[in-house]
């Protein structure tokens, strides 16, 4: 992970995620809401939680830490990537944000949900020696939040960002939740009772649960799933009983720079132009969550410390992971859900979530017990997960109230919507891509295009020359 994904019935969190989470859906406002956002002062909140004592801030800042632990290891889960790096550059990530926002922005940066196309597009079964190159594609994705950060401090949001109106990042989004359904029904099929358990399970605590319950339905779904899959005989406890206590999180062979050494420059390119497209979606994210911290806290964020440094957090955070194996970052909606719970707005709250995930990384054998999870166990959290993407796209243009009587509108959400998926599922494109022949260095080399590539850039540029004079 949408952003990831922040359930759309209790987080009030305006556009999609990542990252974000199946159950806890991370929802995204159009950039414009976070630029016109004055959000009422929380009187009844604590911003100063060492007034509670240790012990509580303590339980505090375990609390988030399992808030965004459901959606931030699947992550890895899906795609192949490790577990304890993840969590590393989760909890450091969290860190150099808070850091680079004047520690002002209760915000936790966990596994974005909408890079998943990307992985798949570069590395479809987790190959262990081509996931170092999609991480080079996602640390150039991070690139554009850094230039985009730059623009806004400059020329200011409302410029910059009326290239990335709903009409281009509402159909985006549903295209990424949609190209992605085949891989969760696939992982279903393993055992479709494991499956229909974490369905379940997510389904009940998300709509019918209370307090924490709805907080975390992902992993309530989760692990109890996985105990269903238990009884059932279907996990090899093997790799736990053999794995250390005690473990290094990074591994250099699974870093970016392997893909530099490896130095296959089309699959380079080819990773690029798949994946920096999809920050496109996963930037009005962030601005649609920093909005739904603000409206939480009761401190306009995107005026102090300002979008141009959110993004910047963002940003460095993505890059930082991706180079050294991790997925990208993402401001996590299910966190704002805790902020909103517990009243308690205290960003050394979320600093102190941050340190016990990291403690986390350097456990081996806890990451042994998550690759032990039966494939089916994933593939029923991810199916609700990636309909629950689509959905937020679709709420994306439904908020934004976008005109389709408009012909100029309804083409672009079209050919979004038709290279997204028609070139993803059209058996002519063998690797769910347009392949382009070039000849680099003297070289002949294949480009590959995936279809969300195609369809953000097609939609960009259409944005930009059609006409709205209807």
């Amino acid at each position: 992970m949408s952003k990831k994904n922040n359930s759309s019935n209790q987080n009030k969190n305006p556009n999609a995620k990542q990252s974000a989470n199946a159950s806890q859906n991370s929802n995204v406002k159009p950039s414009s809401s976070a630029k016109n956002s004055s959000p009422k002062q929380a009187s009844d909140g604590i911003y100063d939680a060492r007034s509670l004592g240790a012990p509580k801030v303590a339980m505090l800042g375990l609390q988030h830490m399992f808030a965004m632990f459901g959606a931030t290891i699947l992550v890895p889960m899906l795609t192949g990537l490790d577990v304890s790096t993840t969590l590393l550059f989760a909890g450091l990530g969290t860190l150099l944000f808070h850091f680079l926002t004047k520690r002002k922005v209760p915000a936790f940066l966990g596994s974005s949900f909408a890079f998943l196309p990307g992985y798949f597009a570069i590395a479809p079964k987790g190959e262990a020696n081509l996931l170092p190159y999609a991480c080079v594609g996602v640390a150039c994705a991070g690139l554009l939040y850094l230039i985009l950060s730059a623009l806004i401090k400059v020329f200011g949001s409302g410029k910059v960002m009326k290239f990335f109106p709903p009409i281009v990042t509402g159909p985006l989004i549903i295209a990424i939740g949609l190209t992605l359904s085949q891989t969760a029904l696939d992982s279903c099929a393993d055992n479709w009772i494991i499956a229909f358990a974490a369905i379940i399970l997510i389904l009940v605590c998300n709509i019918w649960g209370k307090g924490m319950v709805k907080i975390v339905p992902i992993i309530i779904g989760v692990i109890g799933s996985y105990l269903v899959a238990v009884a059932l005989g279907e996990v090899d406890f093997a790799k736990v009983a053999t794995a250390d206590w005690i473990g290094l999180p990074i591994h250099f062979e699974s870093t970016a720079f392997w893909a530099f050494k490896d130095g296959n420059t089309g699959l380079l390119i080819t990773a690029i132009i798949t994946i920096v497209p999809i920050a496109l979606a996963t930037i009005v994210e962030h601005m649609g969550d920093i909005s739904a911290i603000s409206s939480t806290v009761g401190r306009n964020f995107v005026e102090d410390p300002g979008l141009h440094r959110t993004l910047l957090g963002d940003g460095l955070a993505t890059i930082l992971a991706a180079l050294f194996g991790a997925p990208a970052n993402t401001t996590y909606g299910e966190n704002t859900g805790v902020l909103s719970l517990t009243k308690v707005y205290d960003p050394l709250v979320i600093r102190l979530a941050a340190g016990f995930a990291i403690l986390f990384s350097f456990c081996p054998k806890f990451a042994a017990v998550i690759g032990s999870m039966p494939t089916a166990t994933v593939g029923g959290v991810s199916l609700v997960l990636y309909g629950m993407i689509s959905a937020v796209g679709v709420r994306n243009i439904v908020e934004a109230k976008v005109d389709f009587t408009k012909s100029r509108n309804v083409i672009i959400a079209a050919l979004i919507l038709v290279l997204s998926i028609g070139i993803k599922f059209n058996t002519f494109y063998g690797d769910g891509a347009i392949k382009i022949p070039l000849i680099i260095a003297g070289k002949p080399t294949t480009i590959l295009v995936t279809g969300l590539a195609a369809g953000a850039l097609i939609g960009i540029l259409l944005n930009a020359i059609l006409p709205d004079k209807e």
